[in-house]
């Protein structure tokens, strides 16, 4: 007899596992699989036995029921038992719970995503606070340095720059016909962790993961992408597990040649309005790029436009805890790259939009990288992208960070130069004595690479800053027993409502103005109540909702300003983009039945 378990005994069993709570994969918990089925969409599929297990897209493991068994050859393949998805994603996170490794839980969690598609991102999406820094930030940064060791199945394209005059050819074997967005690296700066080679392929597939789960974005339509032109990093070029080509890098006209073909390809085969994304390029590179590509693809580049907004998001939510415009803030970058310079441009777009001049706003904005203080006529070199930061120097030089915060006494610092703990005791506690509320945003990753912990800031300025950071940290409890969970400046609250925005509107051109008004939207989801308690953005838990909700407020933007080409213009955005939302819930895989009235089927009495 087959033995189904109820929705009581899934959540005693559930409670007993997790008795904190945290989990809330079974807020949608059903009934057994049987009795979902007809009530889910169908998806016939023509393939049988078999190849349907053998296919991520289609394989439910023992969630076939009986009538799939039955007509799609499956009988006997599996074992009796019909599982519901409930009792699939409780499996999981009970032998997650088991592991202790970050590496080994990536390893876990993505060899889901090679055998059931579904399933990983019902999983993913159930507990999206605890899993995205396995499948993201930070983890993804380790399982990049050893990508050669753990490599599994490829997934999505690799293009060598010994593939130049062939790209098209290539980007023709991907066996998908609509994509609708790609994710593309060259592994020069991945993360904190500088040239990684084709090891980078983890980043674009981990950024795609947060697509589907974030905002709903169809798996199938999205496509990872690796430029392999070699790498300058010495220990990949010894190792004989290294999976790209063993030469340092091309950064002759060959490299723009191939890139030109590579985005040539793309819109080719896939259309103009395919959402190109640039990630872990080098500084120089994804600047220049940025600059060339974005009036002819639609295209943005996540380092410098991503990173631009979240960060923005925080300052506009801190301008609403302390009441002090951000006309009126001072801050201070450590780190003059492309994410400094990302968002530096987007705050000046802000404080125009607020009434000052392009020139008054540029001076609110101080940069300090490895040569000190970012100022005209410095001995190191400025480049074009940051000049109109260099400003005249102050009577008094600061030769160190901490000089930097006590002469030009800024009310904000944002840390990305990807050089771990610069953000010292000395410099926190100057921050605090110089404002009330001083704002401390530590934006590098991975962990190890953070400017300071939460601990640090929460804990040497008394509980009075507002703390942002790249990657998660744990909640910190001071000695009179108030407690802090620090918000997290994460990318992952912007690309995907962004993307998902992009793809359903059908636009050319990507604007700077999308992603300032996605980080307006991003802190308008902060309640009265977080903004109390000095969250500067919403939970990660609800960062599906916040990313559909960003997503229709860029739809109405888009189509307001003419920069949408999707035709007829949808009356209703709103349910017009959630109608579009792709589901983890399991769809009928049999062919559609039906009976014809009894008058059709047989021939009329002839009396």
């Amino acid at each position: 007899m087959a033995v189904h378990l109820s929705d009581k005994h899934l959540a005693a069993s559930s409670f007993l596992l997790f008795p904190d709570k945290q989990y809330k994969m079974f807020s949608r918990l059903r009934t057994a699989a049987t009795s979902c089925m007809p009530a889910c969409r169908g998806v016939h599929t023509r393939e049988k036995g078999k190849p349907l297990m053998l296919n991520p897209r289609t394989n439910k493991g023992m969630a076939f029921t009986l009538k799939e068994r039955q007509m799609l050859g499956l009988q006997g393949l599996l074992p009796p038992k019909i599982e519901t998805q409930d009792i699939q994603a409780l499996r999981f996170h009970k032998n997650l719970a088991k592991m202790t490794d970050p590496l080994e839980k990536y390893i876990y969690i993505m060899g889901i995503q090679e055998r059931n598609v579904k399933l990983f991102y019902r999983v993913l999406q159930d507990d999206i606070e605890r899993l995205m820094p396995i499948v993201y930030t930070p983890t993804v940064g380790l399982a990049c340095t050893h990508y050669g060791r753990i490599f599994r199945r490829p997934k999505g394209l690799f293009i060598a720059i010994t593939d130049r005059g062939h790209v098209r050819s290539i980007v023709n074997n991907w066996p998908e016909t609509e994509v609708k967005a790609v994710v593309v690296t060259d592994g020069e700066r991945i993360l904190g962790l500088g040239d990684l080679g084709v090891y980078g392929m983890g980043i674009p597939v981990g950024k795609l993961c947060l697509y589907t789960a974030c905002a709903g974005i169809r798996p199938e339509k999205c496509l990872p992408v690796c430029i392999d032109i070699g790498t300058d990093n010495l220990t990949l070029l010894q190792d004989p597990f290294y999976m790209g080509l063993y030469q340092k890098r091309d950064r002759s006209q060959l490299y723009d040649d191939l890139i030109d073909e590579f985005m040539e390809a793309v819109v080719g085969r896939y259309g103009q309005d395919t959402l190109i994304q640039f990630e872990d390029f080098g500084n120089h590179n994804a600047f220049r790029f940025l600059r060339k590509y974005r009036e002819r693809y639609c295209t943005f580049n996540d380092d410098i436009q991503g990173t631009a907004a979240v960060a923005l998001a925080g300052l506009l939510a801190a301008q609403k805890v302390t009441g002090n415009p951000l006309t009126e803030q001072r801050i201070l970058f450590l780190g003059a790259g492309e994410a400094a310079l990302g968002i530096a441009n987007l705050i000046v777009m802000a404080l125009e939009e607020s009434g000052l001049s392009a020139e008054e706003a540029h001076k609110k904005i101080w940069m300090f990288d490895k040569f000190g203080l970012l100022v005209q006529g410095r001995e190191y070199m400025v480049d074009a992208n940051q000049e109109p930061f260099a400003h005249p120097a102050p009577d008094q030089v600061p030769k160190t960070f901490l000089d930097a915060v006590n002469v030009l006494q800024p009310s904000a610092i944002i840390g990305v130069a990807g050089a771990g703990r610069l953000f010292s005791h000395d410099v926190i506690k100057a921050m605090g004595s110089i404002n009330e509320r001083p704002i401390i945003f530590a934006l590098s990753n991975p962990t190890v690479k953070a400017e300071c912990t939460a601990e640090e800031a929460y804990t040497l300025t008394e509980g009075r800053c507002l703390f942002a950071s790249g990657s998660p940290f744990e909640p910190v409890q001071l000695s009179d027993g108030r407690t802090f969970k620090a918000g997290q400046g994460n990318n992952a609250y912007i690309f995907p409502g962004v993307a998902l925005a992009v793809i359903l509107s059908s636009v050319r051109h990507i604007s700077d103005k999308v992603f300032l008004e996605a980080a307006k939207a991003l802190t308008d989801q902060l309640s009265e109540e977080e903004l109390a308690r000095g969250q500067l953005y919403p939970p990660l838990s609800n960062i599906r909702q916040v990313s559909i909700n960003i997503a229709v407020k860029i739809m109405e933007f888009l189509f307001a300003n003419h920069m949408a080409f999707y035709y007829p213009e949808p009356k209703d955005k709103n349910k017009h983009l959630r109608s579009r939302i792709w589901t983890s819930e399991y769809e009928s895989l049999l062919p559609d039945l039906y009976d014809w009235p009894e008058t059709a089927r047989y021939p009329p009495k002839i009396h």
